[in-house]
């Protein structure tokens, strides 16, 4: 009786240096950022059938633009990237290429309302545009605060001894966002205004 008294305290004292609970709080925190991450791209979602039903009254011919915008849009619908999906590195990559794709179809959305001044005049697409701004810093902030939680997650499963903690429960390092292509990144813009500018 007394050895399995002995062995029992043995076993919780080591318990609680282990971060198994930690592992699970942290776990929440990468579920809940992750959460947020996704809230905003809906938020941004939620904005383009206005944005483009406003842009389209007054850029009918730009049928293209309209079109490519619409359908990323219906890409990014298609994913569901839950957060129990958040370990597999294709997911998050095949979630984060269609939201960029989604992010470049606006782009070119808003380049060519430029061309229609009364479009850029009307207080609607300006509010919609102020939204739109609006949203795209919230999806940084949220990515931010995800990142943040991968990394102290990671952090964890590989410092010692919290390491073996992962490695019996199955906690594996969790993959995060990543810029899609780093060389370009690094490479300077070149700004060109022309050369037969007087």
């Amino acid at each position: 009786m007394k050895l399995s008294r002995v062995l029992a305290v043995l076993v919780f004292a080591s318990l609680t240096g282990c971060g198994y609970n930690r592992f699970q709080a942290l776990d929440e925190q990468v579920k809940s950022s992750w959460a947020e991450v996704v809230n905003q791209y809906k938020r941004r979602a939620d904005l383009i059938p206005n944005l483009v039903k406003t842009v389209q009254g007054f850029a009918k011919q730009e049928k293209d633009v309209l079109l490519g915008v619409t359908e990323a849009r219906s890409r990014v619908g298609a994913l569901n990237l839950t957060p129990e999906a958040l370990n597999d590195p294709k997911a998050l990559e095949n979630f984060q290429a269609a939201q960029s794709e989604l992010g470049s179809a606006l782009q070119r959305l808003l380049v060519v309302s430029e061309n229609y001044p009364q479009l850029k005049s009307d207080q609607n697409f300006r509010d919609l545009q102020a939204q739109l701004e609006g949203t795209e810093n919230r999806i940084t902030v949220a990515r931010n605060r995800y990142i943040a939680a991968v990394q102290e997650y990671n952090t964890l499963a590989r410092q010692f001894p919290t390491n073996l903690t992962a490695k019996l429960f199955k906690m594996a390092v969790k993959p995060t966002f990543t810029v899609e292509n780093e060389k370009a990144v690094e490479t300077p813009p070149v700004v060109d205004f022309g050369t037969d500018a007087k």
